[in-house]
């Protein structure tokens, strides 16, 4: 068992970005325990590694979460790792698990297909259908969806103005942000951002 105070030296630590991956992974951690437990798992381990901690061992899914993780292998942000659900002619657990890893850690960066294609060592045209039969959308749909909410996670942790926030996020500039940002969630990142501020 890790005690609160041996905890205490680890963060002190870690950077302003480590700091906001952390509130990341424990926000999607949260989310996924009803609908993806074994993402859950990953988070924490993440979590553990961040900190210094070893990972947690695993354990076998229990027959009543089967249906949970077979609904949430067909969610975009779904089943991961488990290899206890796999959609033909999707990929396989694993390779869900290494890609999208490997977008949120470079979420600030370009991401193109053929890059993420060759991390599981497929083509570009077999992964991209596989990609879409197992998380219900494109990639390139997917890294949109994620900047945004990349996007939003720094609007409520930080004080970095809009334009800061979007190469953060791997975008152009704000107006690229605001016009994704629009499409997705209905609103101006801007009145997003002070809505929530005054709530």
């Amino acid at each position: 068992m890790i005690s609160i105070q041996s905890l205490r030296e680890p963060t002190r630590n870690l950077s302003s970005a480590q700091l906001a991956t952390l509130c990341a992974l424990l926000h999607e951690a949260r989310e996924t325990i009803p609908v993806a437990p074994w993402r859950t798992h990953a988070c924490l381990d993440e979590i553990a590694t961040m900190l210094g901690a070893p990972p947690m061992p695993r354990r076998t899914p229990s027959l009543q979460l089967v249906p949970r993780l077979t609904e949430a292998a067909n969610l975009p942000d779904g089943g991961l790792e488990t290899g206890a659900t796999c959609i033909k002619g999707g990929l396989a657990p694993w390779q869900i698990f290494r890609v999208r890893r490997h977008i949120d850690a470079h979420i600030d960066a370009p991401l193109p297909i053929e890059q993420l294609a060759d991390l599981v060592q497929l083509s570009s045209g077999h992964f991209c259908r596989a990609f879409k039969a197992s998380l219900g959308e494109p990639p390139h749909a997917y890294i949109t969806r994620r900047r945004i909410r990349h996007a939003q996670h720094l609007m409520m942790t930080t004080t970095d103005t809009l334009g800061t926030i979007s190469i953060a996020c791997g975008l152009a500039d704000q107006a690229h942000l605001t016009r994704l940002f629009r499409k997705l969630v209905g609103t101006t990142p801007l009145t997003w951002r002070r809505a929530r501020q005054q709530g």
